[in-house]
């Protein structure tokens, strides 16, 4: 009877090694597949910096040419957007100011 019990033992400890082992597998690969995403996403980045590099210098030789001020843009353009993100803030704070009223309001009706 202990041979039995110990064999039934044996047999669930081997049946656990070859999930494990299955999971283990599963485990590798994806990290193959997450280790060849990274790579390809590596490589769309380096020619994608290539390529602002590039349309930056022309857009920097157009300016010149232009008589444009680059960093005075630039400058602009950050202003721009700041003022934008400030502004979508104070909205943001003013419908959560609101909400918060409106639900006082029907907290106290």
């Amino acid at each position: 009877m202990a041979l039995g019990g110990t064999a039934k033992k044996l047999q669930k400890v081997a049946e656990m090694a070859e999930d494990v082992y299955k999971k283990l597998n599963e485990l590798r690969e994806q990290v193959v597949e997450v280790r060849e995403t990274v790579n390809e996403t590596k490589s769309r980045v380096d020619r994608l910096e290539a390529e602002n590099a590039e349309q930056r210098a022309i857009l920097e030789a157009i300016a010149e040419e232009q008589g444009i001020d680059l960093d005075a843009v630039i400058a602009d353009a950050h202003i721009a957007e700041a003022e934008e993100d400030a502004a979508g803030d104070e909205t943001a704070d003013a419908d959560a100011s609101d909400a918060d009223a409106s639900s006082d309001a029907t907290d106290e009706a």
